[in-house]
């Protein structure tokens, strides 16, 4: 049975609001949830996508939280320009609008807890700027990624730009600000902004097969490497002693304990978390 199957599923919000999270077992999803605008994200859209990871993110008992569109022809073409006029006219309504957007994306960038990006059709602009966030990006092969703000006369703020050069480098992301590069999933990869692409009729089944490779590991040890690699690679002063002592919390554990026992008896470890 798929990891996403609704059956014993708890819903943390209304299905019918154009973003919720369900939560089962040891997996939550958050579901971008208007398809009638491609999931073109309002200021409402951002405070509930803020509540819902900040909320999932203080779940001890989650293993892995999945990002995807309920629509199939866009994971989000980015923030609902419709909008701008009422929330976005002037540099003090943006910056407003800016604290919101980039306390989600902090929320998501800094989530413990691993996040996989199931990315299916457009993804541009804010939709990038999410998908970046997290962990595992993994699309279908007519997805299309890119941010052409130039066509807009909009900047991209510094909480939005630092998780995409972390994940393709300067010359990538000058490309899509300076020239509005629009890259198919093929260049994508090769840019290193998607961790996969499949075909489109693949792209939920690999997706719960990452997930469930994920559950299937030690949960501590999966928050500990999230923590350590986003220091090493955000923060470029020494280690200290205290960081250093944390590498060696883990044999304190008892998914240490289980994780060796399983080896050695050649069976499959059950960990708990503790």
């Amino acid at each position: 049975m798929s990891v996403f199957s609704s059956t014993g599923s708890h819903s943390l919000q209304d299905e019918s609001e154009p973003v919720y999270s369900v939560h089962q077992d040891y997996i939550a999803t958050i579901v971008l949830n208007r398809p009638e605008k491609l999931n073109a994200i309002t200021s409402s859209m951002w405070k509930r996508l803020h509540q819902a990871i900040t909320t999932l993110s203080g779940d001890d008992s989650l293993r892995c939280i999945v990002i995807r569109s309920s629509c199939a022809k866009a994971f989000s073409p980015g923030c609902d320009i419709d909008e701008f006029a009422k929330c976005r006219s002037d540099k003090s309504q943006a910056q407003a609008y800016g604290r919101l957007m980039h306390d989600t994306l902090n929320a998501f960038w800094h989530c413990p807890i691993p996040v996989v990006a199931e990315i299916r059709g457009i993804c541009i602009g804010a939709g990038l700027e999410i998908a970046s966030t997290c962990d595992f990006r993994i699309a279908s092969e007519t997805c299309r990624l890119g941010a052409p703000v130039k066509n807009l006369g909009l900047v991209m703020a510094y909480p939005e730009l630092e998780p995409l050069l972390q994940l393709a480098g300067k010359d990538v992301v000058l490309e899509m600000l300076l020239e509005g590069k629009i890259f198919n999933a093929d260049e994508a990869l090769q840019k290193r902004l998607l961790t996969r692409v499949v075909p489109d009729d693949q792209l939920a089944d690999t997706v719960a097969r990452t997930v469930s490779n994920i559950v299937s590991g030690a949960p501590l040890a999966a928050r500990w490497h999230k923590k350590f690699i986003r220091r090493l690679t955000t923060d470029i002063s020494p280690i200290t002693p205290e960081e250093y002592d944390e590498c060696f919390d883990c044999f304190d554990t008892e998914d240490f304990r289980t994780g060796c026992r399983s080896f050695l008896r050649h069976i499959h470890p059950v960990f708990k978390g503790k």
